[in-house]
């Protein structure tokens, strides 16, 4: 299953650049591919703008692919499915954090990594330090099957490096049968009487700051240092009615009943639906973020024609609605998105159902190079304080 731990800041390359991001947990090595179930796997037991034209398929005789993912988070079977149907023989490395990953592909010198998973503001790291091989769209047909907003992510306006995976938000998820929908942010910050003490938030750097920078109205991106105190006292008065930061387990509190409200990214609040119909997300009026996971190849690579097939491949409406089927995650293509499987899940996950403009209109999580590091003080601050 895909988690996101704390942050762990790193350097990319020589230019100081510092990130922040989603992670996940797991890690192994296998050209079988052979991942353990996610909760979301055991409970699940309109085109794109205009691609150029398509190229001829490349002759991939003699390449190989080595591919880094998290586990859990792709089909047991890829890699024997892209060696049938590309010929192309696949190993797959499982990586535990966005982190994992970024050391070894900023460690200098070839990886070994055709094929990188990372979320959208480390691939945004990736390219500026140079080390990403720009997507060629006429090797990529299937990239028409993305919805245009997935061409409008703030971290790489037009897919130019990257092509995204899955998507989705950050919100409240909270027990329906145990208090009203929550509306603000505020609802985590300066919880009611009954929900002191039954509150969770993220100790994830961006994600940590998220809920008090949207109730004080600022950006999620934002660098300015007045605002981030303003926030960081926020939530240091916020810590007396906490039960605990917690960025793996909340579904499960909220299951227990041992919380009754968690900060949650939607794919997570899912897992406890699955468990617990009257577990529900929503997403506060002040709004939230779109965070997403792509696909980057990386410049080193000698494989890329492979490379671009194998994005291709993971494009096909069929197996890229796998992953909407059994991580519960959103996936931004359209084909996948509307075929039966994936909208037979939308009645008790009523999140899957967001649409792209939607979930445009909030805020794409970018990222904030050496300014970054401005989000590790205030998480450190009010998390020791």
């Amino acid at each position: 299953m895909r988690r996101r731990t704390p942050a762990v800041w790193v350097t990319v390359a020589a230019s100081a650049v510092v990130l922040a991001a989603c992670s996940s947990s797991a890690s192994s090595e296998s050209s079988s591919s052979s991942a353990p179930a996610s909760p979301a796997a055991s409970a699940a037991a309109s085109s794109a703008a205009p691609a150029s034209e398509a190229a001829a398929p490349a002759d991939l005789s003699g390449q190989t692919l080595t591919v880094s993912n998290w586990a859990g988070y792709y089909p047991e079977d890829l890699a024997a499915q892209v060696e049938k149907s590309l010929g192309v023989p696949l190993t797959i490395a499982n990586h535990a954090t966005n982190e994992e990953i970024m050391a070894k592909l900023t460690a200098g010198g070839d990886s070994g990594f055709d094929v990188a998973f990372v979320s959208g503001q480390y691939a945004q790291a990736l390219n500026e330090a140079g080390l990403l091989e720009p997507i060629d769209h006429s090797k990529v047909p299937n990239i028409a099957n993305l919805y245009p907003e997935a061409t409008q992510l703030a971290f790489d306006p037009g897919n130019t490096f990257s092509v995204p995976y899955t998507w989705g938000t950050t919100g409240i998820c909270y027990r329906s049968d145990k208090m009203a929908e929550p509306t603000s942010w505020n609802d985590i910050l300066t919880p009611s009487a009954d929900n002191k003490g039954k509150v969770t938030q993220m100790t994830t750097e961006r994600w940590l700051a998220l809920p008090a920078l949207k109730a004080l109205g600022y950006s999620i991106n934002t660098t300015d240092d007045a605002q981030l105190a303003e926030a960081k006292d926020l939530l240091i008065k916020s810590k007396a009615d906490l039960l605990a930061y917690d960025d793996t387990t909340f579904y499960s509190r909220l299951v227990s009943g041992e919380a009754n409200e968690v900060v949650a990214w939607d794919g997570w609040c899912n897992y406890g639906t699955a468990e617990n119909p009257d577990i529900t997300f929503t997403v506060p009026s002040e709004g939230s973020d779109v965070w997403s996971d792509t696909m980057v190849i990386l410049k080193s690579s000698q494989n890329k024609d492979a490379a671009h097939a194998f994005i291709n491949f993971i494009l096909e409406p069929a197996n890229h609605a796998w992953v909407a089927e059994n991580i519960l995650y959103k996936v931004p293509n359209k084909a996948a998105m509307e075929e039966p499987g994936v909208q037979a899940l939308f009645e008790q996950y009523p999140n899957m159902a967001t649409s792209p403009a939607d979930l445009l209109k909030q805020e794409v999580v970018v990222d904030l190079g050496e300014d970054s590091v401005k989000y590790t003080d205030l998480a450190t601050e009010v998390t020791s304080s």
